[in-house]
């Protein structure tokens, strides 16, 4: 297959990822607009961050005059799971060039990292297939963010752009529906949101996603040793 139609079918894989990026990249320019962000620096934020909920808390944050240091902890926080997804990809790109795994890893975001291991499974992916994969949800978040931050001030206030963040979760819901594929990642799931649900309630702070996900990894480590042997 030629490079180009490479790319092009990695760009493909990346539509559901696009219609989700869209309304929910334009909920965070329209959210940055009514927050008095000008039009610039929104993009460039989604341009040099491109971390959903980091934007989603920085913008909020900076409308009621948090610092610089506040928000930059904060954010940290919240992207310690992109620790974990980038471990569990590393193995698995061992053969791509050395001076594309900084931009993939800057590209990596959950929705692209559940079709990458997807895709991953499926077969081997060359460099130029998660290229097209990655930069198409990449592009797809930008221009959803320069569209709000154009069309923010049609928002009468923050909570009506804030109806656009429920974009987040059905693309969620469908990127988690299209990987269970067997009973034990349905049960990996289940097992993976309890324990999210039940860490969010008794443990405060951001630390209930990676508590959660280090559980759940842990067991399912566990129970693919215990039934192989």
């Amino acid at each position: 297959m030629a490079p180009t139609q490479v790319l092009l079918a990695g760009a493909k894989k990346a539509i559901p990822i696009v219609l989700g990026y869209l309304p929910l990249g334009f909920a965070y320019g329209a959210l940055a607009s009514v927050a008095g962000i000008s039009l610039p620096l929104i993009v460039v934020m989604s341009l040099l961050v491109f971390a959903g909920s980091a934007q989603f808390i920085s913008v909020s944050m900076l409308a009621v005059g948090a610092g610089a240091a506040s928000i930059v902890a904060t954010v940290f926080l919240i992207n310690l799971r992109h620790l974990l997804m980038s471990a569990s990809l590393a193995a698995r790109l061992t053969k791509f060039p050395t001076k594309l795994l900084p931009l993939l890893a800057f590209w990596l975001t959950d929705e692209n990292y559940a079709v990458a291991c997807g895709e991953l499974r499926e077969g081997e992916k060359n460099h130029l297939y998660m290229l097209g994969l990655f930069g198409t949800a990449y592009a797809g978040w930008v221009v959803g963010s320069a569209l709000g931050g154009m069309f923010g001030g049609f928002f009468s206030s923050v909570n009506a752009a804030i109806t656009l963040e429920y974009a987040l979760y059905a693309m969620f819901i469908f990127l988690l529906v299209i990987q269970i594929t067997e009973r034990k990642l349905f049960f990996a799931a289940c097992v993976s949101g309890a324990l999210s649900l039940f860490f969010y309630l008794s443990i405060p702070g951001s630390w209930y996603i990676m508590l959660a996900t280090i559980c759940t990894a842990t067991l399912g480590v566990l129970a693919e040793k215990w039934s192989s042997s």
